[in-house]
């Protein structure tokens, strides 16, 4: 069975969503580790709850970007992860983890990419900067990750439409809500074709993401 790793950095509802998923057999894996680079943040006592080991990894803790980057990819390797989630986190992860685990690492976005992305575009900035232009439609997007925000290919996505009388709290609940499912029903799948590869010859233990 596959191991995920999830990394966030605020509350953890997207994160508990994708725990509960996997300990109802919603997807076929296990949510192994929690990272998350705030010390206060409320993802940690949520994973608590559930079983999830947590750890606090940030620039706090490692001052040095290559000493966090070897730190973070050490905490994969001992939790055996083979697959990582990063949901709500606002950091980019190093180089390191990143080739380790390439074509292993998915992020959420509260938009539909390539729109409203990119350093600063995230939580209650996305929301008000979708009501700010004036569309009437938004979403969520599930994408691989790069070096960059926001950049990896994009695996899935969902829309959600912008009513007249929205504000940024209640567009950013209706979206939470659509990114969650989304999330959890596209890790579902792409963690079925995983296994269905890993278990084929040659095969491989930790294959990658379409």
């Amino acid at each position: 069975m596959s191991r995920i790793a999830i990394f966030a950095s605020g509350a953890g509802t997207t994160a508990e969503a994708v725990i509960t998923a996997c300990q109802a057999g919603r997807i076929s894996a296990e949510v192994v580790l929690v990272i998350g680079n705030n010390s206060t943040a409320g993802v940690f006592a949520r994973a608590a709850r559930l079983g999830v080991a947590t750890r606090h990894l940030s620039g706090r803790t490692h001052p040095e970007p290559d000493q966090l980057d070897t730190a973070i990819l050490q905490s994969l390797q001992q939790a055996r992860a083979t697959h990582v989630v990063l949901a709500g986190y606002l950091k980019k992860l190093g180089p390191r983890s990143l080739r380790s685990f390439r074509g292993r690492v998915v992020n959420t976005h509260p938009a539909l990419l390539p729109a409203f992305g990119g350093q600063g575009m995230f939580g209650h900035h996305v929301h008000q900067a979708v009501l700010d232009s004036g569309t009437t439609v938004t979403g969520a997007t599930v994408h691989h990750v790069d070096a960059d925000y926001d950049n990896g290919a994009i695996i899935a996505q969902v829309t959600v439409p912008v009513m007249p009388s929205d504000t940024v709290d209640s567009l950013a609940g209706r979206v939470q809500r659509a990114e969650q499912e989304l999330l959890v029903h596209t890790l579902a799948t792409l963690l079925i074709r995983s296994d269905h590869r890993a278990a084929a010859p040659p095969g491989g233990d930790h294959p990658t993401w379409p």
